[in-house]
């Protein structure tokens, strides 16, 4: 178990680390190649660590006419002068002279200087920049990743505009946080918090617009900024996409694009001929920006209980209806005796006299075969019955089976610690459908016969699927039933809803790990199905990891991730009948906690209109585990009364 864990962090944090040097890299060679005609150009990165940024441009050969300073904290800049010095390969590239240091200059080569200087000291940096001869009349890029942030604003205020006045010829590169009041923004803050490192610009500057602003005001004429996954969709060639996409068993999707929505790359520059604009020459794909219109809010609230399990406290799961105000959930990832892992235990919600009590479900004939999976599904077939189809350990793992779940037809429906359910392994014809997640598992109706329509997901060797099948309620066979129709792009982490003996697929994330914004409805004929395109206007905005329910004609989706990060999903209501599609946000002003939408499960209960929502959340590589620790009830009886 920690192994695959150890693979999955392992993953993710290769993406968020490349997706930031991609960013940088592309710029500055992006300055590099444009200038390359002037005799001389300079390169300041200011608080560079121990990045290798100079070792890799003097390797392939980009530095022909190209000095670059560093600038770090004595401390910080001593240690890496140490280090290139003991390392025989780095003082070759650098052409180490030999000398011992000299002031602020820790070391100095022919094309390379690294400087010792607390950056928030203006004057000092002025005076350290003079000394190690940079030249304020060339070409210069200063590069500042995530280093302005932790400066009070007026200081790096007063750099912004420094830099801009004195510098004639001046490109500006900067990688930083953003959107710090939306869930994953608080839980990126709480992380910096921790680690007593106060992230000071998100407060006067929490988007791009913010930051666009800054620069034009304090002198730059020229300024682009987009987020990592505007960059990565619209920077990066296709081919480049794919490889990284192809490169390791990866299953994190909704953790890659959270962060990537709260990380900019902002270029500036002034006096520069032509303009410096390496985020709009060279896009793959147009630039969109696009303002969400929200019809209104809807309050959440945490449910009424008599009695709380942290087992609730997960990602990855399912939770179903099993009967009247009772919910099981089984499976995903998250908290169990107090320790993070795949969860072995299902949870039972019970609603009795208007409060809800959670507990623990007795397993009678636990099997093996149930392997604590994530992203399956559990279709109810009857009050006695329920087929678990699918799911996964690991994302390099082969995808799992099927398993019934059986419970007693009658029991006490007011205390979880008389809900029971055996587990009985079946392996029937059907079973190679099955091995696969991130899917959808349907109910539908086909001459009076019930059949699960087993739709998209992914498997160990597709990173996505769009084949689907009709399994035999009763028999658990395949059926072949015709379908025409336009067939849907290839899917997963979509949603489904049984609706007029068919099927409602909306969203999901495609190929090329892009979210959809598309609607089908398939729809029942008298010789088999066809699939219809439901049009929506406005169009729904692409979003997946989203959970869906139909009420009295209306579709409703319930967060998920989209791209947008200038807000996050909420709970949007399609009219099926006039395709109007309003998005609503979720008021969490009563929450203690941010309410993560994503990877959760969610049950609606259609007499009280009531939504609730259990668990969520997910494990980002930089900022740690995130779950949501209670059950989360939305009342969206005004909302479907007045849609």
């Amino acid at each position: 178990m920690g192994t695959e864990w150890q693979l999955a962090e392992c993953c993710r944090s290769g993406r968020g680390y490349y997706i930031r040097t991609r960013a940088v890299d592309h710029c500055i060679q992006d300055f590099l190649l444009k200038t390359q005609s002037h005799p001389r150009t300079q390169i300041l990165s200011l608080g560079a660590g121990f990045d290798s940024l100079y070792f890799r441009l003097k390797d392939i050969g980009l530095l022909h006419h190209t000095v670059v300073y560093e600038v770090d904290f004595p401390s910080v800049a001593c240690q890496k002068a140490t280090l290139i010095k003991r390392m025989k390969e780095l003082s070759a590239l650098v052409g180490d002279t030999g000398g011992e240091e000299l002031g602020v200059i820790t070391f100095s080569g022919e094309d390379y200087k690294l400087l010792g200087v607390d950056l928030s000291e203006l004057s000092e940096l002025e005076r350290a920049l003079e000394e190690a001869e940079l030249d304020n009349g060339i070409p210069t890029l200063f590069i500042a990743e995530v280093v302005l942030t932790y400066m009070e604003n007026s200081r790096s205020d007063a750099l912004i505009q420094w830099a801009a006045e004195h510098f004639s010829q001046a490109c500006f590169l900067l990688y930083e946080q953003m959107h710090p009041e939306d869930p994953f923004g608080r839980v990126m803050q709480q992380h910096f918090s921790q680690l007593n490192s106060v992230l000071h610009s998100l407060t006067q500057y929490p988007d791009c617009e913010a930051q666009q602003r800054r620069f034009f005001e304090k002198g730059w004429t020229e300024c682009s900024v987009m987020d990592m996954n505007e960059f990565f969709t619209c920077c990066t060639p296709e081919d480049e996409q794919q490889r990284v996409q192809a490169l390791e068993p990866f299953d994190e999707y909704e953790e890659w694009h959270l962060k990537c929505s709260h990380y900019f790359v902002l270029t500036a520059s002034k006096g520069m001929e032509p303009s410096w604009t390496p985020l709009l020459s060279n896009m793959t794909v147009p630039h969109r920006d696009e303002t969400v219109r929200m019809a209104g809010s809807i309050t959440a609230a945490v449910c009424a209980m008599h009695s709380e399990i942290s087992g609730l406290r997960r990602y990855g799961h399912h939770s179903v209806l099993i009967k009247p105000n009772v919910i099981l959930t089984t499976g995903g990832f998250g908290e169990e005796d107090g320790q993070h892992c795949r969860m072995r235990n299902f949870h039972v919600l019970i609603k009795h006299a208007g409060y809800w009590k959670a507990g623990c479900v007795k397993k009678e004939n636990p099997d093996k075969r149930w392997a604590e999976r994530l992203y399956h599904t559990v279709s109810c077939l009857s009050n006695s019955l329920a087929l678990v189809v699918g799911g996964r350990t690991s994302p390099s793992s082969a995808g799992l089976g099927m398993l019934w779940l059986k419970f007693p037809e009658t029991c006490n429906a007011s205390d979880p610690d008389d809900i029971t359910v055996e587990l009985v392994s079946l392996q029937p014809a059907a079973e190679p459908a099955a091995l696969r997640w991130r899917h959808s598992t349907t109910e539908v109706i086909f001459k009076g016969e019930k059949y699960l329509f087993l739709y998209g997901g992914r498997s160990a060797m597709e990173p996505v699927l769009g084949d689907w099948y009709f399994l035999h309620a009763q028999e658990l066979s395949c059926t072949v039933i015709p379908v025409d129709g336009p067939v849907p792009e290839s899917r997963h982490s979509h949603s489904a809803c049984s609706w007029k003996g068919g099927v409602l697929i909306a969203g999901g994330l495609g190929t090329a790990e892009q979210p959809l914004g598309s609607v089908f409805f398939l729809r029942e004929l008298e010789c088999g199905f066809q699939w219809q395109t439901v049009e929506t206007h406005p169009p729904l905005i692409p979003r997946y990891s989203h959970t869906a329910h139909v009420h009295d004609g209306k579709l409703l989706l319930v967060g998920g991730v989209w791209f947008h990060s200038s807000s996050v999903p909420g709970i949007t209501v399609i009219d099926l009948m006039t395709g109007l599609c309003l998005n609503y946000t979720i008021n969490v002003e009563h929450l203690e906690w941010p309410l993560m939408l994503h990877n959760h499960s969610s049950v609606f209960l259609p007499n009280e209109k009531e939504l609730l929502l259990i668990g969520g959340g997910g494990n980002c590589f930089s900022f740690g585990t995130h779950l949501n620790p209670k059950p989360v009830s939305l009342s969206l009886s005004n909302i479907l009364t007045s849609h």
